[in-house]
């Protein structure tokens, strides 16, 4: 069986989404189709979600560009692209560890046009 997808499209930017096998990436996909406004912090865009997961075993602060992760305490979902506040030399740092639940191979960085308030939404691409 193919793994489960979703699209997440942030004004004209759309990024394919391929889920791992964890709890967060079913919680997400079970949610959606969703909608909410951006917010940034540094070359970060997160949102809010109507998902609510614990920390996973596995959680992280420091991710890879094209990695998606959900940030537990604000039920958020963080993409970062680049460095942001507390990031130590070039690596993508998020402000706490995250669950990580998905993979893009689209190019992450093209979110650093997306302006805090834009819409964003998720749903199901399968």
């Amino acid at each position: 069986m193919a793994a489960k997808r979703l699209i997440i499209t942030a004004g004209t930017i759309a990024l394919r989404i391929a889920l791992r096998p964890t709890p967060t990436a079913e919680a997400i996909y079970a949610a959606a189709p969703f909608t909410a406004k951006a917010r940034t912090w540094g070359d970060e865009v997160y949102f809010e979600t109507p998902v609510e997961v614990p920390l996973e075993s596995d959680a992280r602060d420091v991710v890879a560009a094209g990695e998606l992760a959900f940030w537990t305490e604000g039920n958020a979902i963080a993409i970062g692209f680049g460095r942001t506040p507390v990031s130590r030399g070039n690596e993508i740092r998020l402000a706490s560890p995250t669950n990580i639940w998905g993979d893009t191979e689209d190019d992450v960085r093209r979110l650093a046009a997306v302006k805090p308030g834009t819409a964003i939404r998720v749903e199901r691409a399968d």
